[in-house]
Order: structure tokens, then C-alpha cells, then sequence
């Protein structure tokens, strides 16, 4: 057998290229929500910071993304496309209080929502509707409940003072 027409997919059916873009683009945010969660989980488990819980918090983050890229490259392959990866960049910083990661994580979380809901716009024009059912089964309820997570975590950060404060969050909430 010959491997070297690797152009077109016998499974393809109902599916735009504008998709398999956004779904690419989608993978690759997700990829950097990831990378951006696992620094911010080592940043915690330093010694001099050594917020244990934050950083279990940050890291099951982390995997939860990978989980989600991973699941959406396995989709694009079961409808045919393919999986175009792209550099992931580096998170701005490396430091963090607990408010402020909250804060970047709340921020990621609302771009990986956005980033989403505009896929979900671009399913329904084009009447993609295995696309548009997948998304809101799989990913759209899940980021809601995510993004008001951390929302309030950041409202009860926000209520404590740095230190004590900080350390009895990491211990009562975050365990």
C-alpha cells in the first residue's frame, strides 16, 4: 500500500476548513492555558512560597487543559482534519500572589470561553451540528462553572490580607 496521499480523508462529511481552523486555533490556546497553569503550579510549590494546595490546585488546572487539547485533537482526527500544532509562548511572568493568579487564571479561562463560543458561531454557520453539539456538551457548561469558581476565589482572596490570610485559603479552600 502506498502512504504518501495523505491529502484528503475518506471520513471527511460536513466539515469547513473555517472549523478545523478555529478547532486548531482552540487546541493550541488550550496547550498555552496549560503551560500557563503549570508554571503557576511550580511557582507555588517553591520553597520560599511553599503553598502546597495552591499548587495541587494549578496542576489539576493544568492537566484538566492538556486533557482538553487532547480531546479536541482527537476530534479533529475523527472528523477527518488534521491536528496543526504551533509554538506555545511563554507566560509573562513567573511570579504570583494567590489574588493574582486567581486573577490570570479568571482572565485565561474567559479567552478559552471567547475562543469557544466564536468556534460555536462558526459550527453553527456553517450547520455543523455534530460540532455545535460536542461543544456544548463537552466544553461550554464545564468553563461557566469554571470562571465563577475562580471568581469567587478571588472575591474571598480579596477579603483576606497577605500571609495568614493567604495561608488559611490554601489550607481550608483550596484543600
Amino acid at each position: 500500500p502506498s502512504f504518501s496521499n495523505f491529502n484528503m480523508s475518506r471520513i471527511r462529511q460536513n466539515f469547513h476548513e473555517q472549523s478545523e481552523a478555529a478547532l486548531n486555533e482552540q487546541i493550541n490556546l488550550e496547550l498555552y492555558a496549560m503551560y500557563c497553569y503549570h508554571g503557576i503550579a511550580l511557582h507555588f510549590d517553591r520553597d520560599d512560597v511553599a503553598l502546597a494546595n495552591f499548587s495541587s490546585y494549578f496542576k489539576q488546572n493544568s492537566d484538566e487543559e492538556r486533557q482538553h487539547a487532547d480531546k479536541l485533537m482527537r476530534y479533529v482526527n475523527k472528523r477527518g482534519g488534521k491536528v496543526v500544532l504551533k509554538d506555545i509562548v511563554a507566560p509573562e511572568k513567573s511570579d504570583y500572589s494567590p489574588v493574582e493568579s486567581m486573577k490570570v487564571a479568571l482572565a485565561l479561562e474567559r479567552r478559552v470561553n471567547e475562543s469557544l463560543l466564536k468556534l460555536h458561531v462558526i459550527a453553527s454557520n456553517h450547520n455543523d451540528a455534530h460540532l455545535t453539539d460536542y461543544l456544548e456538551g463537552e466544553f461550554l457548561d464545564e468553563q461557566v462553572n469554571a470562571i465563577k469558581e475562580l471568581s469567587g476565589h478571588i472575591t474571598n482572596l480579596e477579603r483576606n490580607k497577605e500571609g495568614l490570610g493567604e495561608y488559611l485559603f490554601d489550607k481550608h479552600t483550596l484543600s
